[in-house]
């Protein structure tokens, strides 16, 4: 369900919009084709991803199961102990890894939420959370979007959801970004009528907490206090459970891997910085103090949470809210892989739904374009070194949304 402004845009705004709902679903359905020969070329060259040397689909899947197979067999101080973790990462996977160490860096919540993967043979699981993670996001961001409207049919606006690049790379890396991406659109779907179920959904997000990081400001903004209070006890209530379980010094050996991966990763390792979206990244790729790349990279979380506090404030339209947050949080997180732009997929089909529906602003559809291929950009880049254009990318996406959400809130006027 979504709120909508039906008022279409005034003609001195207009312009002529070459996205159309037929190439839209035209250049989705080329993007699918794309994805399907690069993943048939990947099989082909791994000789059915089995060479050891050659990179394979579900790598960050592995740290998941590890972690699921240490929790079953009774062993949860090994997964944040790094030692016990490698050895046991090594065993399983030693030769599929490269004989690499993938550590484990997440909180006990989603330490919690991950044990009974191994329950199923790897190939199962990531098989079962692949599907999973794509019927959610394609659920969720539907469900928010009302996007379904502008196809007929609720298999062909899915379709269109599911093209995006950003959903191919995090389910061929195995990552999360799928889930969360989903409880964010819940959320917003659902703050203005089912409050409740809002907050759990926000509460959940305790798997990757730094991704919440906007929700409390713009639900103030909103004066969504059932969903504020709702969202304060899934949370907590989430994390005592994954404290039992995992133990005590489970949440204080991830305090501890958070520290390990700020200096490690986030401040002093390039292959990060090109792979990372962030204010932070660009800047230490030019070669800028750690202390300016903080400085800006607050500066910038500032404006993007003003802006989504912007937004939430003019318009209840659920679309350019959810637009507005998925990009905000983007930007107000220095520490941010490729794989999370999953986000930013939400918020380009608010942008194409409000476009079909309300015609397009100047520009807009050019930044569409950018920031809907921007995931393979970065994913890329590892590979191919180029300038870290992520968070220009990010910024003209938000400001896109704040300029369509003050023309319509002008029309309406």
């Amino acid at each position: 369900m979504y709120f909508s402004n039906r008022g279409t845009l005034s003609s001195e705004h207009r312009i002529h919009g070459w996205l159309t709902r037929e190439r839209v679903l035209f250049y989705s359905c080329t993007t699918l084709v794309l994805c399907a020969i690069l993943l048939a070329a990947w099989y082909r060259s791994s000789d059915g991803f089995i060479r050891a040397e050659a990179a394979r689909p579900g790598v960050d899947f592995s740290v998941f199961w590890t972690a699921s197979h240490l929790m079953l067999n009774g062993s949860p101080a090994a997964v944040y102990d790094y030692p016990s973790f490698a050895r046991a990462e090594s065993a399983l996977f030693g030769a599929y890894l490269n004989h690499g160490f993938l550590p484990w860096l997440y909180p006990p919540t989603l330490l919690l939420l991950v044990t009974p993967f191994a329950l199923f043979p790897y190939a199962v699981s990531y098989g079962l959370f692949v599907c999973v993670g794509l019927w959610l996001f394609a659920t969720s961001t539907l469900g928010v979007t009302g996007f379904a409207a502008r196809f007929g049919r609720p298999r062909l606006a899915a379709l269109v959801v599911l093209a995006y690049p950003g959903v191919f790379v995090a389910a061929v890396v195995g990552q999360n970004a799928l889930l969360t991406a989903a409880l964010m659109a819940f959320a917003v779907r659902w703050s203005e009528r089912h409050p409740v179920r809002a907050g759990i959904c926000i509460g959940l997000l305790a798997i990757k907490p730094q991704l919440a990081v906007l929700f409390p400001v713009v639900l103030i903004v909103a004066r969504a206090w059932k969903t504020i209070w709702a969202a304060a006890i899934s949370a907590g209530l989430f994390t005592a459970a994954s404290v039992l379980v995992c133990g005590p010094q489970s949440l204080r050996a991830f305090l501890d891997g958070t520290r390990v991966a700020r200096e490690l990763v986030l401040e002093h390792r390039i292959p990060y910085w090109f792979a990372s979206p962030t204010p932070f990244a660009a800047l230490r790729l030019a070669d800028a103090s750690i202390a300016m790349s903080y400085a800006v990279q607050g500066a910038v979380a500032l404006i993007a949470a003003a802006a989504a506090c912007y937004v939430w404030r003019r318009t209840r339209d659920l679309r350019m809210r959810s637009a507005a947050l998925a990009v905000a949080t983007l930007l107000a997180n220095p520490y941010l892989w490729f794989y999370e732009l999953t986000w930013l997929g939400v918020a380009l089909v608010c942008l194409v739904a409000c476009g079909l529906e309300k015609g397009w602003h100047r520009g807009e559809q050019a930044i569409l374009v950018l920031a809907w291929l921007l995931p393979l950009y970065e994913y890329f880049n590892r590979l191919t070194l180029w300038p870290q254009i992520g968070p220009v990318v990010l910024l003209l996406t938000l400001l896109a949304i704040v300029r369509r959400t003050r023309l319509e809130m002008k029309v309406v006027s």
